[in-house]
């Protein structure tokens, strides 16, 4: 009998969509320059829970805007792989990565393909997320792919710098499309 009531229970929350990703399997990862991305990874975290990291590059870029665009450029055109101030603690124990960026010359910056090279994503669910300055996703998800050729990844959101006000019902609404809404 309980264990007919169990599966039931289970079944219930497969077939109505409550099931998502437990806490601490989760985690929401993130490259952020100025800020944008982060505050999108934040709000991110805040509905779905889980760990949240911040991808931050071992040499920082300038705070002068003119000189960081020369550096990012530099890298985006060599293709470079710069060297990561921290990695993730145990990544096998995430089954969901929401991994988020800017968008730099039409793709992912340079920090986020280190990162994304230095695990593996084999059966793990990557959700991008990125912020722009209006050209959207770009190169973006073909790099990605190319770079987890063996994670699914499900749909992503490309949101402008700004956001707006409707930024918390767009990340709500983009959630759910992924099943993975709170």
């Amino acid at each position: 009998m309980k264990l007919v009531l169990a599966l039931a229970i289970m079944i219930l929350f497969m077939t109505t969509g409550l099931a998502r990703a437990a806490p601490g399997k989760t985690l929401v990862a993130y490259f952020s320059w100025s800020g944008n991305t982060r505050s999108i990874a934040r709000l991110i975290h805040e509905q779905t829970g889980g760990d949240i990291f911040e991808i931050v590059p071992a040499k920082a870029y300038s705070s002068d805007y003119d000189t960081f665009v020369k550096e990012a450029l530099g890298e985006q055109r060599s293709e470079a792989r710069p060297a990561l101030k921290d990695q993730v603690q145990n990544m096998a124990q995430y089954e969901v990565i929401y991994i988020g960026y800017p968008i730099w010359e039409s793709s992912i910056p340079m920090p986020m393909a280190t990162f994304l090279e230095s695990y593996d994503f084999s059966g793990k669910t990557l959700i991008p997320f990125c912020s722009h300055s209006g050209g959207g996703m770009g190169q973006s998800l073909a790099a990605i792919a190319k770079l987890s050729p063996n994670a699914k990844i499900l749909e992503a959101l490309s949101l402008h710098y700004g956001g707006g006000s409707s930024i918390k019902s767009q990340i709500t609404a983009w959630l759910k499309k992924n099943g993975q809404a709170p």
